[in-house]
């Protein structure tokens, strides 16, 4: 057994994705003089770069992955390599599984969130979770599971291989758009020979190594992992099957030469194939570390935070994945596990704890007010706004549509002459202007339906 190492901190954050390190990164912003440890399971953190406002409050950006020890984090954060096993909240301390014993002023868990596998321990079903993962599926037929932006962009970029794209959903990539942006989405795909060609991946690559089980891992993919690593396959021709409406009911080792995995769907079609690729979401990443005191935990498996992304324990924090937003949400706000919404649930726990520590009161910040997402899905940029799909407005809204072939897709969810959301794909230009009409609820009744006539710039009356 390693000998106990004694260390004490006021600000303890764990966890070294975007939401822990816009944490440690607010906090050390906030107290440049106090101590700071972020403890990260893989030596390997993610931090934003290029980022790029396209509102005030819509903003574009990438993930970019750092080595520990060359990280600029390093300069104002003490980041260690470790796995946390145990929280003894009533001592305010912390144990890890290399033997530390760290003892906190405020904690702040950021551990996220892990991948739900349709079958663990199938060496023929793998979770796209780093770049290693994504070149294993090259081969000659693949079987995607999953209907969000990490299957849609599989399904996308793949190249001469046989797809069997399988969904729940009588539409694609249901988890953003509605059926009309799925049908814009299909037109690229089966015109999928005009994709630009991909550039060499110029960002370095690292061995992670799991620190429970010892497995070598990649590095996590970041959002932009499509863009420069061609996955190509080994066949001259390509095929896209997608299995509407269907789930997987059963996947088998066979003794078959060709292909060994057969999956049966739902409907009681049987596929067999080279790999399955499992992208059906994620959960809160919390069942590995005990607590003395118990979490509040929601319906969802996350750890319930209030606006100031406080759990129900003293002095303890969470935020991102691993957290479900527990208080009164803004009319257009709603929680969703993404990358954006981990950066500014990380930095306002960082606000939060430093504001505690100087005794300072506080607000939540604007950002909360309004749901913003910036992603890309089938080579186009996809911005989405306040309730897009009309989420919790039952039947009392209407939909404006404006939609040019392969340019464009422009919808808008109008409540009561009001702008409360919007799906911008293309290079549309209305961000900034449909972030305002939605914030300052103008009244676009005397408008009508000529609010997205192409003859008519809306940018000019209401920037």
């Amino acid at each position: 057994m390693e000998k106990e190492t004694f260390l004490e901190t006021k600000f303890l954050i764990v966890g070294g994705g975007i939401a822990g390190v816009s944490c440690a990164e607010n906090v050390s912003f906030l107290c440049p003089d106090e101590k700071i440890i972020l403890i990260t399971e893989s030596y390997l953190i993610k931090t934003v770069t290029n980022l790029r406002p396209l509102g005030k409050m819509v903003q574009s950006f990438d993930i970019k992955e750092e080595h520990i020890q060359t990280s600029s984090i390093n300069q104002k954060v003490t980041v260690i390599e470790d796995l946390v096993t145990e929280i003894i909240s009533r001592e305010n301390k912390i144990l890890t599984k290399s033997g530390k014993s760290i003892h906190y002023k405020f904690l702040c868990l950021c551990t996220g969130a892990q991948p739900k596998l349709i079958e663990q321990g199938n060496p023929y079903v793998i979770g796209i979770r780093d770049a290693e993962s994504v070149l294993k599926f090259q081969e000659k037929k693949t079987v995607v599971v999953g209907n969000g932006g990490i299957a849609s962009e599989i399904v996308y970029e793949l190249d001469n291989i046989d797809i069997h794209w399988v969904i729940k959903d009588n539409y694609i990539s249901s988890t953003f758009v509605d059926p009309g942006a799925a049908q814009f989405f299909k037109k690229r795909l089966e015109g999928s020979s005009d994709k630009p060609k991909k550039t060499i991946v110029k960002r370095m690559t690292y061995a992670k190594e799991d620190v429970l089980s010892g497995i070598q891992k990649g590095a996590a993919l970041g959002p932009d992992w499509h863009r420069k690593i061609d996955i190509s396959g080994y066949q001259s021709n390509h095929s896209l099957n997608i299995h509407y409406n269907s789930e997987v009911n059963d996947v088998h080792l066979t003794t078959n030469e060709d292909f060994p995995l057969r999956v049966t769907l739902s409907n009681g079609e049987i596929i067999y194939c080279d790999f399955l690729v499992s992208a059906t979401g994620v959960e809160p990443n919390i069942k590995s570390i005990l607590s003395d005191n118990l979490f509040d935990i929601s319906q969802d498996g996350g750890i319930k935070v209030n606006e100031m992304m406080e759990t129900n324990i003293s002095n303890i924090y969470a935020a991102g994945d691993v957290c479900s937003a527990d208080w009164k949400w803004a009319s257009n706000w709603f929680q969703m596990r993404l990358w954006t919404q981990a950066r500014q649930m990380g930095a306002m726990a960082g606000k939060s704890m430093a504001a505690k520590f100087k005794d300072e009161r506080i607000y939540q910040d604007f950002c909360f007010e309004l749901f913003t997402h910036v992603t890309n899905l089938f080579g186009y940029q996809v911005v989405l706004l306040g309730n897009f799909n009309g989420q919790g407005m039952e039947n009392g809204y209407e939909i404006l549509l404006r939609c040019t072939p392969e340019i464009e897709y422009i919808k808008f969810v109008i409540k009561e002459g009001r702008l409360k959301g919007a799906i911008l794909i293309g290079e549309t230009g209305l961000e900034e202007t449909c972030e305002n009409l939605i914030l300052n609820e103008i009244d676009l009744t005397p408008f009508a339906d000529d609010i997205l006539n192409p003859n008519i710039d809306i940018e000019d009356f209401f920037d």
